[in-house]
């Protein structure tokens, strides 16, 4: 009897103690590169991969921590285990697939070229003789390169400051991702207005969280996060909250 009491007790309170914790992953994010990873007013990481990721934690059973980390750094710090998952636009290649695991995509994208409201090109051929911004290590710079055009190509640290050079007029055009484009052409109030996107390349991109080589696991968690946020329609609703409405 003594026994039966005693394993009663035990297990009332197994079942009134606290629920396991959610396992917690720690992501990186360059918030530069507005809607996708931006800071709020608070300098909080915020944006669209920020409320896709807890969409799929939420689903799969993680929680995330996402932390601003430079984009020069933030390959590193996924190498060495700094950081568990590098939330960033990062585009799925070949060439980083060698390096790092992916998760499925979650987000497609082009390649897009911003110039000065009343100017326009018809190809990348067009900017011959012009001076072109983009990020540093991005795919804008590597299309803008291997398109073999004889422009001018200047390399930024932050997007948005690129973005300050075209509109201040020491740029020609500005080449990023169509959401990135987008975001400054049609929403962020100081560009709106001041901007057009003239061209987008054919080729399509693909986002996919970027984990250490190895990471078999994290990657099965993340992609069940992804198939869950999809079936669900969540993702739908994160790119309207962020990206507007799609035609």
């Amino acid at each position: 009897m003594f026994r039966r009491v005693i394993l009663a007790l035990i297990t009332l309170a197994l079942l009134c103690g606290p629920a396991a914790a959610a396992e917690k992953f720690i992501v990186a994010s360059d918030c530069t590169w507005p809607p996708m990873e931006m800071l709020d007013a608070n300098k909080q990481p915020e944006g669209f991969s920020t409320d896709y990721l807890r969409a799929m934690g939420k689903a799969a059973g993680f929680e995330v921590e996402v932390r601003n980390i430079a984009w020069d750094g933030i390959f590193g710090g996924v190498a060495t285990g700094q950081y568990d998952i590098v939330a960033s636009s990062v585009t799925i290649t070949p060439e980083r697939e060698k390096q790092f695991d992916f998760s499925a995509p979650y987000y497609e994208v082009v390649q897009a070229v911003v110039l000065p409201a009343g100017k326009s090109i018809k190809t990348l051929a067009d900017l011959k003789g012009k001076k072109v911004g983009g990020q540093i290590g991005t795919t804008g710079i590597f299309v803008m390169r291997k398109a073999n055009v004889n422009v001018d190509i200047k390399e930024y640290d932050d997007v948005g400051l690129a973005i300050q050079d075209l509109v201040g007029g020491r740029l020609d055009a500005v080449i990023c991702d169509d959401p990135v484009a987008m975001y400054y052409v049609n929403k962020k109030p100081d560009t709106a207005g001041k901007l057009n996107i003239s061209f987008k390349a054919d080729e399509k991109e693909y986002y996919g969280f970027t984990v250490r080589k190895g990471r078999k696991d994290l990657v099965e968690k993340l992609n069940k996060g992804i198939a869950a946020v999809k079936a669900s329609g969540e993702d739908r609703k994160i790119a309207e909250k962020w990206l507007g409405k799609s035609n």
